[in-house]
């Protein structure tokens, strides 16, 4: 129940010419606190309950528990989450071993999209697409927990 992951950001919407599958996702956060992040998010037709505990001091590493719902359900939770869901569009793709999952943000994170790559440990190695750039996992702007706070559109660069 240790989720082990790298984020970084895109470079260029070439992964899409290369990703096997997509799908809509939306979500909201019952709780966006960094020790313990509640989300329940729609992706597709199916819901998940996910918690999630602080990240370890490398911010590889967490704790996650996750939940397959019914969607009805999801919904319904939704409108009790925090304010600013997150909407956006997962596309996933294979690199030798690993899938990475890259969100193309709209609304208010309009503009950010980012790639995400589970490992088994946090010094597995892993092929590093060309349109993968500069590694966030430290960053906690880019949880998405953050994002449904704090919107990229707020950003100052």
């Amino acid at each position: 129940m240790i989720e082990i992951e790298r984020k970084f950001l895109v470079t260029s919407d070439a992964f899409k010419k290369e990703a096997f599958t997509q799908n809509r996702i939306k979500q909201g956060y019952l709780s966006s606190v960094p020790e313990r992040t509640v989300r329940v998010r729609i992706k597709g037709n199916t819901g998940f309950l996910t918690i999630k505990g602080p990240s370890n001091d490398s911010g590889l590493s967490r704790f996650e528990w996750e939940k397959e719902i019914p969607v009805v359900e999801a919904e319904k939770l939704l409108l009790l989450c925090e304010a600013g869901v997150i909407d956006k569009t997962r596309f996933e793709v294979k690199t030798a071993k690993h899938t990475v999952e890259i969100d193309e943000f709209y609304g208010d994170n309009e503009g950010l999209i980012m790639a995400e790559i589970e490992l088994t440990s946090e010094t597995e190695f892993f092929e590093k697409p060309i349109w993968l750039g500069k590694e966030v996992t430290n960053d906690k702007r880019y949880y998405n927990s953050y994002l449904s706070n704090n919107p990229f559109k707020n950003w100052e660069e």
